[in-house]
Parts: structure tokens; C-alpha cells; sequence
């Protein structure tokens, strides 16, 4: 049912958005330098610049905004269905392939291209298309309402997954969706009846596993019928990070709690990583040698501390530190958490673990690969192997790499803080990850990161 209706409204959301992109740049240069001309909030141009080095870069800008709207999922169902969503990616995409072009036209060629009509074509392409978007919807919505373009649809099932879908079905009418009749476990046993008598162009299975009988009675009553039947499987049980579906050999495969961090989505994190580990290697280097000193001056022992840790898929990896604590802290007591006023700290050790400044040395980490700027924190094995089986879902943290800060810690769940509360975070970090959801972490990681009252 999403796909007949990113078919009939993404394929024409896609030709609109070139039309009124390429519309835009042909129509800015006349605006600014014909009826913009003098205007005292402008810069005056003598004479207007010459019209052809604007339209000879119609091409790249269409496959600029063609790719990276595709790109940003401004066309991605999931994106379109919400309103605020929906301008959000499309602002999102658009802002940032502005940004990108402007930079392209600065580095490849000397000509130096107005920003007055940049400016405007950039307003321009987001009122029209945002535009589009709230008129076409009304459109599709009183259509839908004549039945002119919706199908009817006959659901049959129970639960929670069939009352969010008919509630989201409901709430957006320009899917074209008609729910003609919910078929409750009272009538399972006249449900063939039902769909025969009604005639609806598709068929909605929602039931539990153990009724799984019925399913298969309902298909197979049905295979010589022109009916789209859809089924919705009952594995929400298991999916705390989601659920996609795939095809390999015509076979479909189910695939659940997948990490989101695979193909280019990987590659663009790492790179990141990469870069900003890198750079921020360099830049704080006079630090990273003081406080190196200060610890090795204040306390007997090396200046870092090697710890294992778990990462991405349950891999260990020496994590580094600045040693805060004495050398012998655990000879007595075992691998145990750090707690408030511990006196196995060093002299210097309480100002560097309530600063998160033993942290620093992880860049090399994420320099290295092992870790990643953002993401779950790592834990030490002895701990995960505990955790693993008293807190459910713990081990879906370790779908991606491990990072220096993550959502769990921007919202103050460290230290000794409810490990439930933590998982949570972390499974919604993963759930949600995008490039953007890292940038706004480790901008609350320069507010709310370093400093915080369960760091000890």
C-alpha cells in the first residue's frame, strides 16, 4: 500500500522538484538584475552580468539537487508520511545542496556568481516545492475522499501493530486507503465470506503466530482471486531495533534488530570519525602532554592505562585512558565501578574523570577504528558478560561501534545511573542514527558531556 503510493505521488514529487529547481535559476537572474535592479538593499551592478555563465550551469544543478535530495531521503516514505518530518528533510536537503553548490561554484571557477541570485533562487526552490507538496496532499486527500483514487481495503486480525496501522491509515487519507471492514477473531471463521461478499482490491492479515493456521486457510482461499493480500508478521516480540525485508533468490527474508551502519552509511561515519579524530589530535596535543605530565609527576605509574573493552560485534579492544586511579586499584576488590569519593583515585585523578578529561586519549581509538566519536559507550567484558543476561537488549548496543560519548551520556545517564535507562538511549540512538543525530550529540557533548555530577 506504500508503494502504490510513493509510485503515483513520488514519481511526480520527483519531476516537480527538477521543474522547480531548473524554473528557479532561469527565473533568479531576471528577478535580481531586472526588477531587483537598484533596489537599496541590493549591491548596484553598472552593467548586468553576462546571462550565459548562469544557465550553462542549469546541468549541475539539476543533478545536484537530484542526487542529493535522494540522497537526504527526501523522497523515503518514511520521510513523506508526517508533515514536519517532511519539511524538516526537505529543508535539511535542500539548505545543505545549496551550501554544497555554492562552495562548487567558488572552488571551479574564478567567476564569481551573485549572491543575489543564489539567495533567491534557494527561497524560490523551497516555496515551490514545499508549495507542491501541502497542495498536492489536499488534493490527493478530497480525491481520496470521493473514492476517485483510494481502494478498498477489508483488514483481518488483532492487536497492536493492526490498531497502529488503521490509526495511521486514518490520519493520512492521501495514501488512498479505504478500510472497508476489520474482520475481529469473532468472524475469522466467515472472513472468506466477508472478502468475497465485499470485493475489496486488497486484503489486510494482521494475526498473532497462533493463528497462523487461519492465514494460511484465508491465502489459499484466496489464490484464485485478483486480491492483494498483505501480511503483517507478528515478530514485534523481537524487534527492539526494527525490522526490513529483503529478497534473495525471489526468496523474502525477514531481517530483524539490523544495524543501520552498513555500505556508505559506514564509510561517511568513519570518514568523520576519521577527519575530527585527527584534527582534534592535533589541535589539543599541548593538553594531551600536560595532562600526561600532571599524571605522571602526581603518581607512580604509566602516564595511560590500557583497559579491554567490548566494541562493534562483541570484538575487544585496548581502550586508553589517562590513568586516574592507583596502579594497584583493583588488586583487592576485582574488576568493580568507580564510586563517589573513591579513594583509589589519584591525586590528580578526581579533576580528570570529573572533567571526562581522562577521555581525551580514546581520539586515538577512534583515529585507529576501534571506536567512534558517537556511539554506546564500551564496556569492560566482565561486565557485559553480567549484564547480557540480567538487562534485556543489552547486546544490540553492540550492533555498532563504540563511541567517547553518546545519547546516554548527553542526557546524563553515566556513572552509577539506571543501566535500563542507558540501554534505552542506546537502542534509540541506534534505531535513529543519521550523521545529523552525531553532529548534535557531539555538540551537546561541549555543554552537557564533559561536566556532570555521576562522572567520578
Amino acid at each position: 500500500m506504500i508503494k502504490r503510493y510513493q509510485n503515483s505521488a513520488g514519481v511526480m514529487t520527483r519531476i516537480a522538484d527538477l521543474v522547480f529547481v531548473a524554473l528557479s535559476w532561469v527565473l533568479a537572474f531576471p528577478i535580481r538584475f531586472d526588477f531587483l535592479r537598484g533596489a537599496a538593499f541590493l549591491p548596484n551592478y553598472p552593467d548586468s552580468p553576462e546571462k550565459g555563465y548562469y544557465l550553462a550551469l542549469l546541468p549541475l544543478i539539476l543533478l545536484l539537487w537530484g542526487t542529493c535530495f535522494q540522497f537526504f531521503g527526501v523522497y523515503h516514505y518514511q520521510k513523506v508520511i508526517r508533515r514536519s518530518t517532511e519539511i524538516y528533510t526537505l529543508m535539511r536537503a535542500h539548505f545543505s545542496t545549496l551550501i554544497l553548490f555554492t562552495s562548487l561554484t567558488y572552488f571551479i571557477t574564478e567567476y564569481r556568481f551573485s549572491r543575489g541570485v543564489i539567495l533567491i533562487f534557494g527561497f524560490m526552490v523551497l516555496f515551490l516545492s514545499w508549495s507542491y507538496r501541502v497542495i498536492s496532499r489536499k488534493i490527493l486527500r478530497e480525491l481520496n475522499k470521493k473514492g476517485i483514487h483510494s481502494i478498498k481495503m477489508v483488514a483481518i486480525g488483532e492487536g497492536r501493530e493492526l490498531e497502529f496501522l488503521i490509526a495511521q491509515l486514518e490520519r493520512y487519507p492521501e495514501i488512498g486507503i479505504d478500510i472497508t471492514k476489520i474482520v475481529g477473531p469473532q468472524e475469522y471463521t466467515q472472513a472468506l465470506d466477508w472478502v468475497r461478499k465485499i470485493k475489496p482490491q486488497s486484503l489486510l492479515l494482521s494475526l498473532p503466530q497462533e493463528q497462523s493456521a487461519i492465514v494460511n486457510q484465508i491465502v489459499l482461499g484466496l489464490k484464485d482471486e485478483s486480491i492483494d493480500v498483505q501480511i503483517v508478521p507478528d515478530y514485534s516480540r523481537y524487534m527492539a531495533l526494527g525490522a526490513s525485508v529483503e529478497s534473495f533468490g525471489g526468496v523474502p527474508l525477514i531481517v530483524l534488530n539490523s544495524s543501520p551502519l552498513f555500505g556508505y552509511r559506514a564509510l561517511l561515519k568513519r570518514l568523520m570519525d576519521f577527519a575530527l579524530s585527527g584534527i582534534g589530535l592535533l589541535m589539543l596535543s599541548p593538553l594531551l602532554v600536560f595532562i600526561g605530565f600532571m599524571v605522571k609527576l602526581t603518581s607512580r605509574g604509566p602516564m595511560l592505562y590500557r583497559q579491554e573493552r567490548m566494541g562493534l560485534d562483541g570484538r575487544t579492544f585496548g581502550m586508553l585512558k589517562f590513568r586516574s586511579m592507583k596502579v594497584d586499584a583493583e588488586s583487592k576488590t576485582g574488576a568493580v565501578w568507580a564510586v563517589q569519593n573513591d579513594d583509589r583515585r589519584t591525586l590528580i585523578g578526581a579533576l580528570l574523570r570529573s572533567t571526562s578529561l581522562d577521555e581525551l586519549p580514546q581520539l586515538w581509538n577512534v583515529f585507529a577504528g576501534d571506536m567512534s566519536l558517537v556511539g554506546p559507550r564500551p564496556e569492560r567484558p566482565v561486565f557485559v558478560n553480567k549484564f547480557r543476561h540480567e538487562i534485556p537488549n543489552y547486546m544490540l548496543r553492540h550492533r555498532v561501534k563504540t563511541g567517547i560519548t553518546g545519547w546516554a551520556q548527553v542526557n546524563g545517564w553515566r556513572g552509577d545511573t539506571s543501566l535500563e535507562k542507558r540501554i534505552e538511549c542506546d537502542i534509540y540512538y541506534i534505531r535513529n542514527w543519521s550523521l545529523w543525530l552525531d553532529v548534535k550529540i557531539l555538540f551537546l557533548t561541549v555543554f552537557k558531556g564533559f561536566v556532570n555530577r555521576n562522572a567520578y
